[in-house]
């Protein structure tokens, strides 16, 4: 990043330990950590809590709060890691409405590892395979020169550490 501070979306399907990552990331670079689903809509969480898969009408304000923090942390020059799906091109594209130079880290997995995470979890909203498969088949995979690429395979610090290596302007 130019101004020496760095905006981080750490993306991917539920399952695929976004929040996970990017804590552990937020911690290694001393920086905030915000966990985007902390900022959906009662009825967003409503409707994923009843196994109810979210639209694009459902995503639109929510990603528009998440761009507006990634916004106030630019503006602030202050650095940040987000945990947001950011399935789509054009959920990708509002993101950047914050930060033009928004970093992304996209966590790839097999739907068998995603389902047997998801049903390994106790306490979340996100609940069932009809949800898991219609981020799926929504999902437009950023190429690698939109993100960083990495296999839910690896364990989270190798994960880490992949990123900061490809992305060598983040201060450590």
């Amino acid at each position: 990043m130019k101004d020496g501070t760095h905006r981080i979306v750490v993306m991917g399907v539920s399952g695929s330990g976004k929040s996970h990552i990017g804590a552990l990331l937020a911690s290694r670079l001393g920086v905030a950590f915000i966990d985007g689903d902390d900022y959906h809509s009662p009825a967003n969480v409503d409707k994923m809590a009843n196994g109810i898969p979210l639209d694009d009408d459902d995503r639109r304000e929510w990603l528009e709060t998440l761009a507006g923090l990634i916004g106030d942390h630019r503006r602030r020059d202050a650095s940040l890691v987000l945990a947001c799906s950011a399935l789509k091109q054009r959920y990708r594209e509002l993101l950047r409405r914050g930060d033009s130079e928004l970093a992304f880290l996209f966590l790839e997995g097999r739907r068998d590892e995603l389902r047997q995470r998801l049903a390994a979890r106790e306490e979340h909203f996100f609940r069932g395979e009809a949800m898991l498969d219609s981020q799926l088949r929504d999902l437009e995979p950023p190429g690698e020169a939109e993100a960083v690429v990495c296999s839910i395979s690896d364990t989270p610090e190798a994960i880490v550490e992949n990123f900061l290596e490809a992305l060598p302007d983040i201060r450590r």
